[in-house]
């Protein structure tokens, strides 16, 4: 029987885990000699890369002195939570990356508190001690305090502590001596993490992930509970809702370095892959053919933001996109509700092409369209709306814990700022020449913050927020009080007219693009609303005045991210979303016809 080790890695986003899993990767020789492996092996997928945050969780295993480690890399950020619960199900133990200048965050407290409720035994990592100005003495305390705070058993606060820099690539018990290798982090795994309890009796695997292979369909991973799994075993799977289906086992594969490998006989405490399953879910537990027993399913949080997804109706539908139609969408969101835990769609009953999709955050969301696009689709998506709920007769609202920390100079604006909001100052503490400042705000605050802080501070704040209960309505917020400038012709817009109407507003549209009648193409500089001309030309004659033929000076268009838009966006309009661009546009696109609807 082999050994084996199963370990989670968490922390707050960008605090090291993925370079960490590539270091270890590295260390169990997963590489040959001389191969690129400068980039983050594991963030494969495009947006993973881009953004430099991780999405989906990864599982590899590594080879040391005879033992299999599983390594499970997590994403960061709360509005991937789902993500991190699951794979915390297959874990006996995990790693706690904490940043040695920042210390513990919220995402740190919220990763840490799952892990420590499922009884996982942590070994704390404080990472990035080659920073200047760091502090890793102060930076345990804080992670005791925390453990502390979070209720943790005494087994699990007497943690072992390991420092060093894993994108330097070393472990050490101090780290004022620097080593040149991780092999003390990979010994103290297996010295600390114990090892699977190997349960006898009839197999039980709880099914935490999805894996899809375009030859064999859709793969089953999780770990083993209890018994063993057989290739080409009868088997009988217990879904969420009480019903069994028996069914077989076609084929068993078991993680190796980056990919799999087939098995004959996989025991209890591994992680293996199933395929040949057909009809599963995740939380659905593969059991015993005779006496079938089902395992606790996976308890997610519930979402807390949702989104109106339609399809693309404006004039310059289908140039660009290659699924366009409503069944596209429909059977593109069916699919995403396989892998993705914490979404829900609900059709809109009046309507065959509109679908309501809620989800953990406006980013857990905005992921969905950003990869949807990429694949080819066309669709339109409308303002993030919060999810209320009745608590014993009261309208509730999901409150979240926001921390800022910025230079002391700024505090007074963040302070401000989120008030406004509705947010409730909880505390304020002093780091050097920075303050850390937390509060407690309603999501719909939340909602297009980070950009007016980004732009508060001069790009100095770091802002994290995290999902904390719900609580009775706070009252009203206000939102974007600037009006829209709209385009009153489709065509193409000339730098002639733009120049002239730039004491208006800003514009979000260059010289030389098409537009249409109805499309956003700037923001006004008052509240209301303006209609504009901007595929007006200049009319040439041949008479020539000296001093009115001065060139068109065009300011650069302000150019905004995906969620930076879903954030901007009015009840009344829509991100246009296609392969090659993101357009802002009212709902309803003629100007009378807009009217009308508002004098009603």
């Amino acid at each position: 029987m082999q050994d084996i080790r199963n370990i989670a890695v968490i922390a707050h986003v960008d605090h090291g885990k993925t370079t960490l899993v590539d270091k270890m990767m590295l260390a169990g020789k997963l590489f040959r000699d001389g191969q690129d492996n400068s980039g983050e092996v594991l963030d494969s997928n495009d947006l993973e890369r881009e953004r430099g945050i991780t999405i989906l969780s990864k599982n590899v295993s590594i080879n040391w002195k005879g033992v299999k480690i599983n390594i499970l890399d997590t994403p960061g950020h709360s509005d991937f939570g789902g993500e991190v619960e699951r794979v915390l199900n297959m874990a006996d133990g995990c790693l706690l990356l904490v940043d040695a200048f920042e210390g513990p965050m919220p995402q740190t407290r919220f990763v840490l508190q799952k892990a420590l409720q499922l009884g996982l035994k942590p070994i704390v990592v404080v990472n990035k001690v080659d920073k200047p100005n760091c502090r890793p003495e102060e930076v345990y305390e804080m992670v005791f305090d925390l453990m502390c705070d979070l209720n943790a058993t005494e087994e699990q606060l007497d943690f072992q502590v390991v420092y060093g820099s894993a994108k330097n690539g070393w472990m050490a018990e101090d780290w004022k001596n620097p080593t040149d290798n991780i092999e003390y982090l990979l010994d103290k795994i297996i010295e600390i993490i114990p090892a699977p309890k190997h349960l006898e009796g009839t197999p039980q695997m709880l099914i935490t992930s999805l894996d899809y292979s375009s030859y064999t369909g859709r793969i089953a991973v999780g770990r083993i509970h209890r018994g063993e799994l057989k290739n080409g075993m009868n088997i009988t799977i217990c879904h969420r809702d009480g019903t069994t289906e028996k069914t077989k086992i076609k084929e068993l594969r078991t993680f190796e370095g980056m990919g799999h490998k087939p098995a004959a006989i996989v025991e209890s405490g591994d992680i293996c892959a199933v395929v040949g399953l057909e009809r599963f879910e995740i939380g659905d537990t593969i059991a015993d053919f005779e006496n079938p027993e089902a395992l606790p399913p996976i308890a997610v949080d519930e979402p807390t933001m949702s989104m109106l997804f339609t399809i693309n109706d404006s004039p310059f539908f289908g140039k660009e996109g290659k699924f366009c139609t409503s069944r596209h969408i429909n059977d593109r969101l069916q699919k995403e509700l396989e892998k993705n835990l914490a979404l829900r769609v609900t059709p809109c009953e009046d309507s065959t092409d509109k679908w309501i999709v809620s989800g953990r955050g406006v980013l857990h969301l905005s992921v969905l369209v950003e990869t949807m696009r990429r694949e080819g689709y066309e669709l339109q998506v409308g303002q993030p709306q919060v999810i209320y709920k009745q608590i014993d007769g009261v309208k509730c609202e999901p409150v979240e814990e926001l921390t800022i920390n910025v230079p002391q100079d700024y505090s007074s604006k963040m302070v401000d700022m989120v008030t406004r909001r509705k947010g409730e100052l909880t505390g304020m503490d002093t780091e050097g020449d920075r303050v850390n400042i937390t509060f407690d705000i309603p999501s719909r605050g939340i909602i297009g913050l980070r950009t007016n802080v980004l732009t508060a501070s001069q790009g100095e704040a770091i802002m994290a927020h995290i999902y904390k209960e719900y609580q009775p309505y706070k009252g009203e917020i206000t939102r974007r009080i600037n009006g829209s400038m709209i385009a009153m012709e489709t065509g193409t817009a000339f730098a002639y007219s733009i120049d002239k109407l730039q004491d208006r507003g800003k514009f979000f549209i260059d010289a030389g693009d098409d537009i249409y009648n109805g499309q956003v193409v700037g923001e006004h500089v008052h509240d209301n609303d303006l209609i504009i001309n901007v595929t007006k030309a200049k009319q040439l004659t041949n008479v020539r005045a000296s001093g009115s033929d001065d060139k068109a000076r065009v300011i650069p268009k302000t150019v905004m991210s995906l969620e930076e838009c879903l954030e901007y966006i009015k009840e009344d309009e829509y991100v246009e979303v296609t392969p090659k661009n993101m357009r802002i546009r009212k709902i309803i696109l003629d100007h009378q016809g807009r009217k009308r609807s508002n004098k009603i």
